[in-house]
Protein backbone atom coordinates (compact mmCIF):
# COMPACT_ATOMS: atom_id res chain seq x y z
CA UNK A 1 0.00 0.00 0.00
CA UNK A 2 1.26 3.47 -0.87
CA UNK A 3 0.44 6.94 0.46
CA UNK A 4 1.88 10.23 -0.81
CA UNK A 5 4.44 8.36 -2.89
CA UNK A 6 5.73 6.40 0.13
CA UNK A 7 5.46 2.79 1.31
CA UNK A 8 2.67 2.57 3.88
CA UNK A 9 2.11 -0.31 6.29
CA UNK A 10 -0.98 -0.20 8.52
CA UNK A 11 -0.55 -0.64 12.29
CA UNK A 12 -0.52 -4.41 12.96
CA UNK A 13 -2.12 -4.19 16.44
CA UNK A 14 -0.61 -7.59 17.29
CA UNK A 15 0.62 -6.77 20.80
CA UNK A 16 4.26 -6.27 19.82
CA UNK A 17 6.46 -4.12 21.98
CA UNK A 18 8.33 -1.14 20.51
CA UNK A 19 11.54 -3.03 19.70
CA UNK A 20 9.72 -5.81 17.85
CA UNK A 21 7.47 -3.42 15.97
CA UNK A 22 10.23 -1.01 15.02
CA UNK A 23 12.50 -3.81 13.80
CA UNK A 24 9.89 -5.02 11.30
CA UNK A 25 9.01 -1.54 10.05
CA UNK A 26 12.63 -0.46 9.64
CA UNK A 27 13.45 -3.64 7.71
CA UNK A 28 10.47 -3.06 5.39
CA UNK A 29 11.33 0.62 4.88
CA UNK A 30 7.88 1.82 5.95
CA UNK A 31 7.47 5.50 5.18
CA UNK A 32 10.34 5.69 2.68
CA UNK A 33 9.85 7.31 -0.69
CA UNK A 34 9.45 4.88 -3.56
CA UNK A 35 12.35 4.35 -5.91
CA UNK A 36 12.25 5.70 -9.45
CA UNK A 37 11.09 2.31 -10.73
CA UNK A 38 8.11 2.40 -8.38
CA UNK A 39 9.41 -0.28 -6.04
CA UNK A 40 10.21 0.18 -2.32
CA UNK A 41 13.55 1.91 -1.78
CA UNK A 42 14.77 -0.58 0.80
CA UNK A 43 15.12 -0.70 4.59
CA UNK A 44 15.78 2.23 6.91
CA UNK A 45 19.25 2.88 8.26
CA UNK A 46 19.88 4.99 11.39
CA UNK A 47 21.36 7.77 9.28
CA UNK A 48 18.48 7.86 6.78
CA UNK A 49 15.82 7.76 9.48
CA UNK A 50 17.50 10.48 11.58
CA UNK A 51 17.75 12.69 8.49
CA UNK A 52 14.10 12.09 7.56
CA UNK A 53 12.88 12.98 11.07
CA UNK A 54 15.03 16.11 11.20
CA UNK A 55 13.63 17.29 7.86
CA UNK A 56 10.05 17.41 9.17
CA UNK A 57 9.10 21.10 8.98
CA UNK A 58 7.51 21.36 12.42
CA UNK A 59 10.42 19.54 14.11
CA UNK A 60 12.73 22.46 14.88
CA UNK A 61 14.88 20.54 17.39
CA UNK A 62 15.57 17.48 15.23
CA UNK A 63 16.73 14.14 16.57
CA UNK A 64 20.17 12.90 17.53
CA UNK A 65 21.69 10.14 15.40
CA UNK A 66 22.82 8.31 18.54
CA UNK A 67 19.21 8.23 19.76
CA UNK A 68 18.03 6.65 16.49
CA UNK A 69 20.90 4.15 16.60
CA UNK A 70 19.66 3.01 20.02
CA UNK A 71 16.27 2.15 18.48
CA UNK A 72 17.99 -0.22 16.03
CA UNK A 73 20.09 -1.97 18.69
CA UNK A 74 19.15 -4.93 20.86
CA UNK A 75 18.69 -3.19 24.17
CA UNK A 76 15.95 -2.04 26.50
CA UNK A 77 16.07 1.60 25.42
CA UNK A 78 12.66 2.79 24.32
CA UNK A 79 11.44 5.99 22.66
CA UNK A 80 10.36 9.31 24.12
CA UNK A 81 6.90 10.77 23.72
CA UNK A 82 8.24 13.57 21.53
CA UNK A 83 9.96 11.16 19.15
CA UNK A 84 6.86 8.95 18.95
CA UNK A 85 5.17 11.91 17.31
CA UNK A 86 7.89 12.27 14.66
CA UNK A 87 8.21 8.53 14.03
CA UNK A 88 4.45 8.33 13.56
CA UNK A 89 4.75 11.05 10.90
CA UNK A 90 7.30 8.89 9.07
CA UNK A 91 5.34 5.62 9.27
CA UNK A 92 2.06 7.45 8.56
CA UNK A 93 3.52 8.89 5.33
CA UNK A 94 2.43 12.42 6.34
CA UNK A 95 -1.21 11.39 6.21
CA UNK A 96 -3.05 12.89 9.24
CA UNK A 97 -5.31 9.88 9.83
CA UNK A 98 -2.55 7.32 9.35
CA UNK A 99 -0.19 9.37 11.52
CA UNK A 100 -2.75 9.44 14.33
CA UNK A 101 -3.18 5.66 14.11
CA UNK A 102 0.54 5.07 14.16
CA UNK A 103 0.98 7.43 17.09
CA UNK A 104 -1.48 5.35 19.13
CA UNK A 105 0.19 2.11 18.02
CA UNK A 106 3.71 3.31 18.86
CA UNK A 107 2.57 4.64 22.24
CA UNK A 108 0.98 1.29 23.07
CA UNK A 109 4.10 -0.56 21.91
CA UNK A 110 6.31 1.66 24.10
CA UNK A 111 4.01 0.98 27.07
CA UNK A 112 4.36 -2.76 26.49
CA UNK A 113 8.16 -2.40 26.37
CA UNK A 114 8.10 -0.45 29.64
CA UNK A 115 5.93 -3.15 31.24
CA UNK A 116 8.43 -5.82 30.15
CA UNK A 117 11.27 -3.82 31.63
CA UNK A 118 9.46 -3.60 34.96
CA UNK A 119 8.88 -7.36 34.89
CA UNK A 120 12.57 -7.99 34.21
CA UNK A 121 13.53 -5.76 37.10
CA UNK A 122 11.19 -7.58 39.47
CA UNK A 123 12.19 -11.00 38.28
CA UNK A 124 15.89 -10.33 38.74
CA UNK A 125 18.37 -13.07 38.05
CA UNK A 126 15.79 -15.79 37.31
CA UNK A 127 14.42 -13.88 34.36
CA UNK A 128 17.85 -12.67 33.32
CA UNK A 129 18.77 -16.26 32.41
CA UNK A 130 15.94 -16.35 29.85
CA UNK A 131 16.94 -13.09 28.19
CA UNK A 132 19.18 -13.37 25.10
CA UNK A 133 22.86 -12.63 25.62
CA UNK A 134 22.57 -9.37 23.70
CA UNK A 135 19.97 -8.12 26.13
CA UNK A 136 22.09 -9.02 29.13
CA UNK A 137 24.53 -6.27 28.16
CA UNK A 138 21.82 -3.63 28.11
CA UNK A 139 21.21 -1.19 30.90
CA UNK A 140 18.15 -2.11 32.96
CA UNK A 141 17.67 1.34 34.33
CA UNK A 142 16.56 4.47 32.58
CA UNK A 143 19.82 6.33 33.18
CA UNK A 144 21.65 7.19 29.96
CA UNK A 145 25.12 6.04 29.07
CA UNK A 146 27.76 8.72 29.19
CA UNK A 147 28.29 10.59 25.91
CA UNK A 148 31.76 9.08 25.50
CA UNK A 149 30.36 5.55 25.92
CA UNK A 150 27.61 6.24 23.41
CA UNK A 151 30.11 7.46 20.87
CA UNK A 152 32.23 4.35 21.25
CA UNK A 153 29.19 2.04 21.23
CA UNK A 154 27.22 3.47 18.35
CA UNK A 155 29.73 4.98 15.98
CA UNK A 156 28.83 3.63 12.57
CA UNK A 157 32.51 3.53 11.59
CA UNK A 158 33.48 1.33 14.51
CA UNK A 159 34.95 1.93 17.98
CA UNK A 160 36.55 5.31 18.40
CA UNK A 161 38.38 6.81 21.36
CA UNK A 162 39.54 10.38 21.48
CA UNK A 163 40.21 12.97 24.11
CA UNK A 164 37.40 15.48 24.47
CA UNK A 165 38.69 18.44 26.45
CA UNK A 166 35.21 19.99 26.37
CA UNK A 167 33.54 16.99 28.04
CA UNK A 168 36.43 16.55 30.49
CA UNK A 169 36.15 20.20 31.49
CA UNK A 170 32.37 19.98 31.83
CA UNK A 171 32.81 16.93 34.05
CA UNK A 172 34.82 19.01 36.54
CA UNK A 173 31.71 21.10 37.12
CA UNK A 174 28.94 18.53 36.82
CA UNK A 175 30.25 15.19 38.10
CA UNK A 176 30.71 14.21 41.71
CA UNK A 177 30.19 16.47 44.68
CA UNK A 178 29.68 20.20 43.99
CA UNK A 179 32.25 20.81 46.74
CA UNK A 180 35.07 19.06 44.88
CA UNK A 181 36.25 21.89 42.62
CA UNK A 182 35.94 24.80 45.10
CA UNK A 183 37.62 22.73 47.81
CA UNK A 184 40.46 21.76 45.46
CA UNK A 185 41.14 25.40 44.56
CA UNK A 186 41.08 26.42 48.22
CA UNK A 187 43.36 23.51 49.15
CA UNK A 188 45.86 24.51 46.46
CA UNK A 189 46.28 28.10 47.65
CA UNK A 190 46.37 26.88 51.25
CA UNK A 191 49.28 24.61 50.36
CA UNK A 192 51.07 27.54 48.72
CA UNK A 193 50.44 29.59 51.87
CA UNK A 194 52.11 26.92 54.00
CA UNK A 195 55.06 26.83 51.60
CA UNK A 196 55.38 30.61 51.87
CA UNK A 197 55.64 30.21 55.64
CA UNK A 198 58.33 27.54 55.25
CA UNK A 199 60.34 29.73 52.87
CA UNK A 200 59.78 32.87 54.94
CA UNK A 201 58.06 35.01 52.32
CA UNK A 202 54.58 35.02 53.86
CA UNK A 203 55.07 38.55 55.25
CA UNK A 204 58.12 40.46 54.05
CA UNK A 205 58.93 44.13 53.48
CA UNK A 206 61.63 45.71 51.37
CA UNK A 207 62.93 49.25 50.91
CA UNK A 208 62.41 50.66 47.43
CA UNK A 209 64.91 53.00 45.79
CA UNK A 210 62.68 56.03 46.45
CA UNK A 211 62.64 55.29 50.20
CA UNK A 212 59.19 53.65 50.37
CA UNK A 213 59.06 50.47 52.47
CA UNK A 214 56.54 48.10 50.87
CA UNK A 215 54.86 44.94 52.12
CA UNK A 216 55.24 42.22 49.45
CA UNK A 217 54.63 39.04 51.44
CA UNK A 218 52.69 36.25 49.74
CA UNK A 219 49.83 36.33 52.22
CA UNK A 220 49.55 40.10 51.78
CA UNK A 221 49.02 39.69 48.04
CA UNK A 222 45.33 40.37 47.42
CA UNK A 223 45.19 38.68 44.05
CA UNK A 224 46.29 35.40 45.67
CA UNK A 225 44.46 35.47 48.98
CA UNK A 226 41.10 36.96 47.96
CA UNK A 227 40.98 35.51 44.45
CA UNK A 228 41.96 31.91 45.16
CA UNK A 229 40.59 31.64 48.69
CA UNK A 230 37.27 33.43 48.22
CA UNK A 231 36.20 34.57 44.76
CA UNK A 232 37.28 31.63 42.58
CA UNK A 233 35.84 28.94 44.93
CA UNK A 234 32.55 30.87 45.00
CA UNK A 235 32.60 31.25 41.22
CA UNK A 236 33.15 27.53 40.75
CA UNK A 237 30.41 26.73 43.26
CA UNK A 238 27.86 28.88 41.39
CA UNK A 239 28.87 27.51 37.97
CA UNK A 240 28.68 23.95 39.30
CA UNK A 241 25.25 24.58 40.77
CA UNK A 242 23.93 26.06 37.52
CA UNK A 243 25.39 23.43 35.18
CA UNK A 244 24.19 20.58 37.39
CA UNK A 245 20.71 22.10 37.64
CA UNK A 246 20.49 22.69 33.90
CA UNK A 247 21.70 19.24 32.90
CA UNK A 248 19.79 17.21 35.48
CA UNK A 249 16.62 19.25 36.09
CA UNK A 250 16.07 22.35 33.99
CA UNK A 251 16.77 20.98 30.53
CA UNK A 252 14.93 17.64 30.84
CA UNK A 253 11.83 19.49 32.05
CA UNK A 254 11.81 21.73 28.97
CA UNK A 255 12.56 19.26 26.18
CA UNK A 256 11.29 15.87 25.09
CA UNK A 257 8.70 15.70 27.83
CA UNK A 258 11.38 15.01 30.41
CA UNK A 259 13.25 12.30 28.45
CA UNK A 260 16.53 12.33 30.38
CA UNK A 261 18.54 10.26 27.94
CA UNK A 262 17.71 12.39 24.94
CA UNK A 263 18.26 15.59 26.93
CA UNK A 264 21.70 14.40 28.09
CA UNK A 265 22.66 13.56 24.51
CA UNK A 266 21.65 17.01 23.30
CA UNK A 267 23.52 18.69 26.18
CA UNK A 268 26.64 16.65 25.38
CA UNK A 269 26.43 17.85 21.78
CA UNK A 270 26.10 21.46 22.93
CA UNK A 271 29.19 21.11 25.13
CA UNK A 272 31.16 19.39 22.38
CA UNK A 273 30.26 22.17 19.93
CA UNK A 274 32.57 24.52 21.87
CA UNK A 275 35.52 22.11 21.74
CA UNK A 276 37.78 24.53 19.86
CA UNK A 277 37.07 27.24 22.41
CA UNK A 278 38.21 24.98 25.23
CA UNK A 279 41.43 24.10 23.42
CA UNK A 280 42.15 27.75 22.58
CA UNK A 281 41.65 28.78 26.21
CA UNK A 282 43.73 25.83 27.41
CA UNK A 283 46.68 26.78 25.22
CA UNK A 284 46.48 30.48 26.13
CA UNK A 285 46.29 29.75 29.88
CA UNK A 286 48.94 27.03 30.01
CA UNK A 287 51.47 28.47 27.55
CA UNK A 288 51.10 32.25 27.63
CA UNK A 289 49.53 33.03 31.02
CA UNK A 290 51.46 30.18 32.63
CA UNK A 291 54.77 29.11 31.11
CA UNK A 292 55.78 32.19 29.11
CA UNK A 293 54.66 34.66 31.76
CA UNK A 294 56.55 32.72 34.45
CA UNK A 295 59.71 32.74 32.32
CA UNK A 296 59.46 36.44 31.52
CA UNK A 297 58.24 37.81 34.85
CA UNK A 298 59.94 35.49 37.35
CA UNK A 299 62.56 33.11 35.95
CA UNK A 300 64.62 35.50 33.81
CA UNK A 301 64.70 38.35 36.40
CA UNK A 302 65.68 35.85 39.11
CA UNK A 303 68.52 34.44 37.00
CA UNK A 304 69.72 37.86 35.79
CA UNK A 305 69.31 39.60 39.14
CA UNK A 306 66.74 42.18 38.11
CA UNK A 307 64.15 43.27 35.59
CA UNK A 308 61.66 45.93 34.62
CA UNK A 309 58.84 44.54 36.79
CA UNK A 310 57.82 45.69 40.24
CA UNK A 311 59.29 43.65 43.10
CA UNK A 312 56.87 41.21 44.71
CA UNK A 313 57.09 37.88 46.54
CA UNK A 314 58.18 36.16 43.33
CA UNK A 315 61.27 38.33 42.84
CA UNK A 316 62.07 38.89 46.51
CA UNK A 317 65.25 36.80 46.22
CA UNK A 318 66.78 39.63 44.19
CA UNK A 319 66.42 42.32 46.91
CA UNK A 320 66.24 40.11 50.05
CA UNK A 321 68.49 37.09 49.35
CA UNK A 322 68.77 36.46 53.09
CA UNK A 323 65.03 35.62 53.18
CA UNK A 324 64.79 33.26 50.19
CA UNK A 325 67.38 31.97 47.75
CA UNK A 326 67.07 32.10 43.97
CA UNK A 327 66.61 28.28 43.55
CA UNK A 328 63.87 28.30 46.20
CA UNK A 329 62.18 31.25 44.50
CA UNK A 330 62.34 29.51 41.11
CA UNK A 331 60.65 26.38 42.48
CA UNK A 332 58.04 28.29 44.47
CA UNK A 333 57.09 30.62 41.62
CA UNK A 334 56.98 27.66 39.20
CA UNK A 335 54.48 25.85 41.42
CA UNK A 336 52.47 29.03 41.95
CA UNK A 337 52.23 29.81 38.23
CA UNK A 338 51.30 26.20 37.41
CA UNK A 339 48.51 26.34 39.98
CA UNK A 340 47.40 29.75 38.72
CA UNK A 341 47.18 28.81 35.04
CA UNK A 342 45.18 25.65 35.84
CA UNK A 343 42.75 27.65 37.96
CA UNK A 344 42.31 30.31 35.32
CA UNK A 345 41.75 27.68 32.63
CA UNK A 346 38.94 26.31 34.78
CA UNK A 347 37.65 29.87 35.25
CA UNK A 348 37.41 30.47 31.50
CA UNK A 349 36.01 26.96 31.00
CA UNK A 350 33.30 27.95 33.47
CA UNK A 351 32.53 31.04 31.38
CA UNK A 352 32.26 28.87 28.26
CA UNK A 353 29.84 26.58 30.10
CA UNK A 354 27.76 29.58 31.16
CA UNK A 355 27.61 30.66 27.52
CA UNK A 356 26.60 27.12 26.53
CA UNK A 357 23.76 27.08 29.07
CA UNK A 358 22.50 30.47 27.84
CA UNK A 359 22.63 29.42 24.19
CA UNK A 360 20.99 26.06 24.92
CA UNK A 361 18.16 27.71 26.86
CA UNK A 362 17.66 30.28 24.10
CA UNK A 363 17.40 27.57 21.43
CA UNK A 364 14.86 25.65 23.48
CA UNK A 365 12.86 28.82 24.10
CA UNK A 366 12.87 29.63 20.38
CA UNK A 367 11.72 26.12 19.49
CA UNK A 368 8.89 26.35 22.03
CA UNK A 369 7.92 29.96 21.27
CA UNK A 370 4.58 28.86 19.82
CA UNK A 371 3.75 26.46 22.64
CA UNK A 372 0.40 27.52 24.09
CA UNK A 373 0.63 25.56 27.34
CA UNK A 374 0.56 27.92 30.29
CA UNK A 375 2.39 25.48 32.56
CA UNK A 376 5.19 25.05 30.04
CA UNK A 377 5.64 28.81 29.59
CA UNK A 378 5.70 29.22 33.36
CA UNK A 379 8.40 26.55 33.67
CA UNK A 380 10.41 28.19 30.88
CA UNK A 381 10.32 31.61 32.54
CA UNK A 382 11.14 30.17 35.95
CA UNK A 383 14.14 28.36 34.53
CA UNK A 384 15.26 31.48 32.63
CA UNK A 385 15.11 33.50 35.82
CA UNK A 386 17.18 30.98 37.74
CA UNK A 387 19.79 30.86 34.97
CA UNK A 388 20.03 34.65 34.77
CA UNK A 389 20.48 34.97 38.53
CA UNK A 390 23.37 32.50 38.42
CA UNK A 391 24.91 34.35 35.46
CA UNK A 392 24.72 37.61 37.42
CA UNK A 393 26.42 36.08 40.46
CA UNK A 394 29.22 34.68 38.31
CA UNK A 395 29.59 38.03 36.53
CA UNK A 396 29.94 39.85 39.86
CA UNK A 397 32.60 37.39 41.00
CA UNK A 398 34.44 37.69 37.68
CA UNK A 399 34.60 41.47 38.06
CA UNK A 400 35.71 41.18 41.68
CA UNK A 401 38.55 38.91 40.54
CA UNK A 402 39.59 41.42 37.88
CA UNK A 403 39.37 44.32 40.37
CA UNK A 404 41.56 42.61 42.95
CA UNK A 405 44.13 41.68 40.30
CA UNK A 406 44.37 45.26 39.05
CA UNK A 407 44.43 46.68 42.58
CA UNK A 408 47.42 44.52 43.51
CA UNK A 409 49.25 45.47 40.33
CA UNK A 410 48.59 49.17 40.90
CA UNK A 411 49.63 48.94 44.57
CA UNK A 412 53.08 47.58 43.67
CA UNK A 413 53.87 50.75 41.70
CA UNK A 414 52.30 53.13 44.25
CA UNK A 415 53.81 54.73 47.35
CA UNK A 416 51.57 52.84 49.76
CA UNK A 417 53.26 50.74 52.44
CA UNK A 418 50.65 48.01 52.11
CA UNK A 419 47.49 47.66 50.05
CA UNK A 420 45.13 48.47 52.94
CA UNK A 421 47.03 51.65 53.88
CA UNK A 422 47.13 52.63 50.20
CA UNK A 423 43.35 52.35 49.79
CA UNK A 424 42.61 54.10 53.10
CA UNK A 425 45.03 56.89 52.16
CA UNK A 426 43.30 57.33 48.81
CA UNK A 427 39.89 57.62 50.49
CA UNK A 428 41.10 60.24 52.95
CA UNK A 429 42.90 62.14 50.22
CA UNK A 430 39.60 62.64 48.39
CA UNK A 431 38.55 64.92 51.24
CA UNK A 432 41.94 66.39 52.24
CA UNK A 433 43.62 66.75 48.86
CA UNK A 434 46.97 65.87 50.40
CA UNK A 435 47.83 62.65 48.61
CA UNK A 436 48.87 62.12 45.01
CA UNK A 437 47.55 58.74 44.02
CA UNK A 438 49.64 58.61 40.90
CA UNK A 439 52.98 59.37 42.54
CA UNK A 440 54.76 56.07 42.12
CA UNK A 441 57.41 54.33 40.03
CA UNK A 442 56.72 53.23 36.48
CA UNK A 443 57.00 49.45 35.95
CA UNK A 444 55.65 46.99 33.44
CA UNK A 445 52.34 45.67 34.73
CA UNK A 446 51.24 42.49 32.88
CA UNK A 447 48.58 41.81 35.51
CA UNK A 448 46.72 44.90 34.24
CA UNK A 449 46.33 43.13 30.89
CA UNK A 450 45.38 39.80 32.47
CA UNK A 451 42.74 41.45 34.63
CA UNK A 452 41.32 43.24 31.57
CA UNK A 453 40.88 39.88 29.80
CA UNK A 454 39.03 38.52 32.84
CA UNK A 455 36.76 41.58 33.00
CA UNK A 456 35.96 41.60 29.28
CA UNK A 457 35.27 37.85 29.12
CA UNK A 458 32.98 38.02 32.13
CA UNK A 459 31.11 41.03 30.74
CA UNK A 460 30.61 39.35 27.35
CA UNK A 461 28.90 36.35 28.96
CA UNK A 462 26.57 38.61 30.95
CA UNK A 463 25.69 40.67 27.87
CA UNK A 464 25.00 37.51 25.90
CA UNK A 465 22.63 36.33 28.61
CA UNK A 466 20.99 39.75 28.71
CA UNK A 467 20.37 39.67 24.96
CA UNK A 468 19.33 36.04 24.59
CA UNK A 469 17.14 35.35 27.61
CA UNK A 470 16.59 38.72 29.25
CA UNK A 471 14.88 40.84 26.63
CA UNK A 472 11.32 40.01 27.64
CA UNK A 473 9.33 42.68 29.41
CA UNK A 474 8.88 40.58 32.53
CA UNK A 475 12.67 40.48 33.07
CA UNK A 476 13.53 44.08 32.28
CA UNK A 477 13.29 45.53 35.79
CA UNK A 478 15.55 43.01 37.58
CA UNK A 479 17.95 42.90 34.63
CA UNK A 480 18.38 46.66 34.60
CA UNK A 481 19.27 46.51 38.29
CA UNK A 482 21.77 43.74 37.60
CA UNK A 483 23.17 45.69 34.66
CA UNK A 484 23.56 48.81 36.80
CA UNK A 485 25.66 46.90 39.34
CA UNK A 486 27.77 45.34 36.58
CA UNK A 487 28.29 48.79 35.00
CA UNK A 488 29.28 50.24 38.38
CA UNK A 489 31.81 47.45 38.90
CA UNK A 490 33.13 47.98 35.37
CA UNK A 491 33.56 51.71 35.95
CA UNK A 492 35.27 51.08 39.29
CA UNK A 493 37.64 48.62 37.62
CA UNK A 494 38.58 50.94 34.76
CA UNK A 495 39.17 53.92 37.07
CA UNK A 496 41.49 52.16 39.52
CA UNK A 497 44.47 54.42 40.22
CA UNK A 498 43.13 56.96 37.70
CA UNK A 499 42.29 59.81 40.08
CA UNK A 500 42.38 60.72 43.76
CA UNK A 501 39.47 59.04 45.56
CA UNK A 502 38.94 56.22 43.07
CA UNK A 503 38.59 53.81 45.99
CA UNK A 504 35.31 55.48 47.07
CA UNK A 505 33.63 54.66 43.76
CA UNK A 506 35.17 51.22 43.87
CA UNK A 507 33.97 50.61 47.43
CA UNK A 508 30.39 51.56 46.54
CA UNK A 509 30.42 49.15 43.60
CA UNK A 510 31.85 46.33 45.71
CA UNK A 511 29.17 46.83 48.41
CA UNK A 512 26.38 46.58 45.83
CA UNK A 513 28.10 43.57 44.30
CA UNK A 514 28.29 41.75 47.63
CA UNK A 515 24.60 42.46 48.21
CA UNK A 516 23.87 41.05 44.74
CA UNK A 517 25.67 37.82 45.61
CA UNK A 518 23.31 37.26 48.54
CA UNK A 519 20.18 38.51 46.75
CA UNK A 520 20.59 38.25 42.95
CA UNK A 521 16.90 39.09 42.57
CA UNK A 522 17.78 42.49 44.07
CA UNK A 523 14.91 42.78 46.48
CA UNK A 524 11.35 43.70 45.70
CA UNK A 525 10.64 41.86 42.47
CA UNK A 526 8.28 39.12 41.44
CA UNK A 527 7.75 37.75 38.02
CA UNK A 528 4.43 38.70 36.56
CA UNK A 529 1.75 36.11 37.17
CA UNK A 530 1.31 33.54 34.50
CA UNK A 531 -1.95 31.69 34.32
CA UNK A 532 -1.90 30.04 37.71
CA UNK A 533 -0.64 33.17 39.56
CA UNK A 534 2.48 31.43 40.78
CA UNK A 535 5.50 33.49 41.71
CA UNK A 536 8.96 32.73 40.40
CA UNK A 537 10.84 35.32 42.40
Amino acid sequence: MFKNGKLFLPPPRDGSDFKELFKRLAAAGAGRLLAKDGFPAGPWTPELLAEAISQIDSNRVGVDLRTVQLWFQENEKGISTANIRWLARIFGCDDPVATSEWQMELSAAQSRLSAKRREWKRAGSSVAQEIPDTALTANFDDEPDSPAELIRETDAKGPRRRLSLARKSEAFFSRGSPLNLPASVFAGVTALGFLSYLTGIHSVTYGRADGVVKQVGFLWTANWTFVFMVFLPLFFAFVTELVTFWRDEGRPQLVAQGDKMESDDAWARSVEASSYSYWAVFLICMLFAGLFQWIGVSLIPLLKGGGSYATDWGSLAIVRPEVISVPEAVVFTGLAYLYMCICFYLFFAGLILLHTVIHDLWKIGEAASNAPEVDYQHQLHETSLRVMRAIFRCTVLGFLIAIVMKLQSAYLTSRGENIVAWLVGDMSSAFQGSYDVGAGISYRRPTHYSSLLVAISTCVVFLYGFIRIGVERRFLMPLWRMSAIVALLGAGYLLIDAFVGFSILLGVGVLFAIYGLFDPGLGRWQASKLGNNQSVS
